[in-house]
């Protein structure tokens, strides 16, 4: 049984008490538990923060979100020049595509400190490490769609005498759009992650910084109030990811 759709107004109520059930638990359900507020803040001891150290947090925002943004970009980009170099010469995609491969099993972690020494301790190692995270999984689906054409679609663009570069175009790109934002909503988040991580090897700004410096002080408010502000930087970029595809993947 196929179940109805939810009407707009529960929609848009539904996850408003979600966040508000959970919120509401966590300002009155855990201190009663006997949880330490040094070790989970309340939601209000939280939102003071904001209040007292709103310019700290906004100071070391802006670093982050650049190199989650610079890192966003310059990875997705890269993977799918690289996919489509790969789609066009199977023999480049089995030769190269194992070595990606084996650099993506390297953990990020692992990978960072190697950055660093490469790239100094400026922005830009951060950036590489969040372009980096982003790039395989954008690779794979990126290959995956824009070889996921039928042969009867070949079959009937060779019949019309499309050239490769109009096939690309008219064909294969536009059935690799949904699996690409699929990866880019993945992103969205990973990109975040990366640039935090990349903070943390080495930084003395940014939201990374921010939360290794709130651990060794016992700031657990501001290092609570730093991860709500990377979480909205992942929802930001997120929502960004979704309306563009509203707007460019309508079948």
């Amino acid at each position: 049984m196929i179940s109805r759709p939810l009407p707009v107004a529960t929609r848009t109520f539904l996850p408003i008490f979600g966040v508000a059930s959970i919120l509401v638990a966590w300002q009155f359900l855990l201190p009663a538990a006997g949880v330490p507020a040094y070790i989970v803040p309340t939601p209000t001891a939280v939102a003071r923060v904001f209040g007292k150290s709103g310019s700290l947090l906004l100071g070391n925002f802006w670093p982050t979100a650049i190199e989650a943004l610079a890192g966003f970009f310059i990875g997705n980009l890269a993977a799918v020049a690289l996919a489509v170099v790969f789609v066009h010469s199977r023999a480049l995609q089995a030769a190269y595509f194992p070595v990606v491969l084996f650099f993506n099993t390297i953990p990020i972690l692992a990978l960072s400190p190697i950055i660093i020494l490469i790239f100094g301790l400026g922005m830009t190692p951060k950036i590489v490490i969040a372009a980096i995270i982003c790039f395989f999984p954008t690779l794979v689906n990126m290959i995956r769609g824009l070889d996921s054409a039928s042969s009867n679609e070949h079959e009937l663009f060779h019949i019309l005498s499309a050239t490769r570069w109009e096939t690309f175009w008219r064909l294969r790109f536009p059935r690799s759009l949904p699996m690409l934002f699929a990866s880019l909503r993945i992103a969205s988040a990973t990109a975040v992650i990366g640039a935090i991580v990349g903070e943390w090897i080495g930084s003395d700004k940014g939201l990374g910084a921010l939360i290794i410096q709130a651990t060794f002080n016992y700031q657990s408010d501001r290092l609570y109030a730093a991860i709500v502000l990377s979480s909205a930087l992942s929802i930001i970029l997120f929502t960004l990811v979704a309306f563009f595809e509203r707007k460019l993947v309508r079948y």
